[in-house]
């Protein structure tokens, strides 16, 4: 390791200017998306590629600088998952648009406390830890091919994989030649199977680095969701649905069967954190120890930092949430008290479930949403149990609940914002540690980013809500209902909130969900007695994210293990993750591109060539495309471990 003197400049006021205009579109681009069709973009990859492009020109640029904007832009684009929630308190009725002080300030409060938390976590889950975080090396490894460190070949298979998925995302999304899946239904008497797969690549390079443990938890997970459960409870209907076998596969998936994965990830969820207990102690312990003499590569935020920071932000947090309850009269003291603390407490919980998460999977595939549900289950619970010892105001309880409902939304926010950062800070401090970044600047960073995103993420909302409006919730009267923006999640948060409160939602498939994971716990226990493992959170990851999702990182997963098998023993070469790599960065860079026309146009299918009936050919042409890539992946691969063997 050089001298502090002879590092490279890292987090410079160039880096942190590009940085904040990347995070302008990033953010537009991603709230667009997730109200759109429930769905983000990982901002890291595309972040690095353009940060590389820019301060190579400018001159001067170096690997750690480039980490640095990245890192910046990432946390930004990052916390446009607050679309999961915010909009909810919109479609209940309590606000008729997003005020900036309260949308900016939540979502800047749970950002920071987001960081706060990845710093004791980084020492367990990153330093520590065997985790793959699949975007995080892509991302180092895109930054080491624009290094003096990057090789020709190493490029050259970057590139390759980069240049066939993005070609492949644009016949896919934005031609829609390709299709992105294929699904079949079977029927067996009333029971309805519906296997599939995706034709992600960027998923497939992802399954490649995830590795064959986490593949098969996930692909266990597919067979419990759609191999057991959609068949075992469509079986029960009585009467046929009249869209349809499939549409009541998708239904039972959609509105039971995903509820059963969010009991099996929060049981699962609290029983890593509970395993993670020594690692977590131990790094807090290295965190609080003297850091004046180590080397840049290792040092955090000091400890005096972090409490500051971690008593600022309890004192915002109970500010913003004394201002939202102030129209009610009664005492609100020990609501503002309790919420405050358990954004601190839950949130610290949560986050370590999602970095682990996104160890696993990757930020893009992490389920975010899954963990929304989770925290909306307790938040309510928590609230409920107040209610009943006659701690809650009577004005938040009346007109149905409508208050209680509004302000555990509005809490529900700060804590997504809390995790969504948490899923891609320890991707990016993954990234930081390959490539030999300070800690203690990405965190800085991080930091930056968080009030880029807060500040742009208000206005963003409301452009989008006052031009389409959302399902059940337009803003002016004569607006089209089929233009609105669906806000999936937002609207399954709402509908959890008054089910809870309402005594209306069944806890059936929750509970179920929470037995079956405990039994994973005491499987996976046992397996690892015999030096195996079935990660718990994997499977319950692979019950509630689309069978398409994790079927196409199983494959990947597979075709690694079979490439590892067919190697020599000192025939490793990286052109395997090089070209993984390459592929998570085109279909990123692609999917930016394609969420920037459809921002500009209002139309995800502007460039669309073919209509729905081009379904069947585009669905064959998806999957010989495909096989063919996979093909000459594993040829690559091969190729290149028997040469350099």
């Amino acid at each position: 390791m050089s001298s502090p003197s002879a590092r490279p400049r890292e987090l410079t006021l160039r880096g942190i200017i590009l940085g904040a205009l990347i995070t302008i579109v990033f953010t537009a681009s991603n709230v667009y998306l997730g109200l759109k069709i429930g769905l983000t973009f990982a901002s890291s990859i595309p972040a690095a590629v353009i940060s590389m492009a820019v301060l190579k020109a400018l001159g001067g640029d170096s690997i750690l600088e480039n980490n640095m904007v990245q890192t910046q832009a990432s946390a930004a684009g990052t916390l446009s998952c607050v679309f999961a929630a915010f909009p909810a308190l919109v479609i209940v009725g309590w606000w008729s648009h997003f005020p900036f002080l309260e949308t900016a300030g939540l979502t800047l409060a749970g950002g920071i406390t987001g960081v706060i938390f990845t710093v004791p976590l980084r020492r367990a889950l990153v330093t520590n830890s065997a985790l793959p975080y699949p975007e995080g090396v892509a991302a180092a490894e895109i930054l080491r091919s624009a290094s003096a460190e990057g090789t020709s070949g190493g490029v050259r298979a970057l590139a390759s994989g980069g240049a066939i998925a993005a070609t492949v995302t644009f016949l896919t999304s934005g031609l829609r030649v390709l299709s992105d899946q294929a699904a079949v239904t079977l029927t067996a008497g009333t029971a309805i199977f519906r296997p599939m797969t995706g034709f992600s690549l960027a998923l497939f390079g992802a399954g490649y680095l995830v590795g064959i443990g986490g593949g098969i938890a996930m692909l266990l997970g597919v067979f419990i969701a759609w191999g057991v459960s959609v068949p075992w409870l469509t079986a029960a209907m009585p009467l046929p649905h009249p869209a349809g076998a499939t549409a009541l596969a998708e239904g039972v998936w959609l509105h039971k069967v995903r509820f059963l994965g969010a009991g099996t990830i929060a049981v699962a969820a609290v029983w890593t954190l509970f395993s993670l207990l020594g690692p977590v102690a131990r790094g807090v312990r290295e965190m609080l120890a003297p850091t004046a003499s180590a080397p840049d590569h290792e040092r955090d935020l000091s400890p005096r930092a972090l409490g500051v920071l971690g008593v600022g932000m309890a004192v915002f947090l109970a500010v913003l949430f004394a201002h939202f309850l102030a129209p009610s009269p009664g005492g609100m003291g020990l609501l503002v008290v309790t919420a405050t603390l358990f954004c601190l407490v839950f949130g610290f919980l949560i986050a370590g479930a999602c970095g682990y998460m996104a160890g696993i999977v990757g930020s893009s595939s992490s389920p975010i949403s899954g963990i929304g549900i989770v925290t909306m289950v307790a938040l309510c619970a928590l609230l409920m149990g107040m209610e009943r010892w006659g701690l809650v105001p009577a004005s938040l309880l009346a007109d149905g609940h409508r208050g209680v409902i509004a302000f555990a939304l509005f809490v529900l926010s700060a804590l997504v914002a809390s995790a969504a950062i948490s899923n891609d800070n320890l991707q990016d401090l993954k990234t930081g540690q390959l490539v030999g970044a300070s800690p203690r600047l990405q965190e800085i960073a991080l930091l930056i980013g968080c009030i880029a995103g807060a500040a742009v993420i208000p206005p963003v909302f409301n452009l989008l809500y006052q031009a389409y409006g959302f399902v059940g919730a337009l803003p002016r009267p004569g607006m089209d209902p089929s233009a609105a923006l669906a806000a999936p999640q937002p609207a399954l948060m709402a509908t959890i909130a008054q089910g809870i409160f309402l005594h209306t939602l069944d806890w059936t498939m929750i509970a179920v969900g929470a037995a079956l994971g405990v039994a994973l716990i005491v499987i996976d226990i046992v397996l690892r007695r015999r030096a195996l493992a079935l990660p718990p959170l994997a499977v319950g990851m692979g019950i509630y994210l689309p069978a398409t999702v994790s079927v196409t990182l199983a494959i990947g997963a597979f075709v690694g293990w079979l490439l590892a098998r067919r190697a020599r023993p000192k025939g490793h070469s990286d052109v395997a993750t090089m070209i993984a790599s390459g592929m998570i960065v085109g279909e990123s860079l692609m999917g930016v591109a394609i969420a920037g026309v459809a921002g500009v146009t209002g139309r995800d299918d502007a460039l669309a060539l073919v209509g729905p009936g081009f379904m069947p050919i585009s669905t064959l042409l998806a999957a010989l495309v495909f096989v063919a890539t996979v093909v000459w992946f594993s040829r690559q691969v091969l190729r290149t471990r028997l040469r350099t063997g």
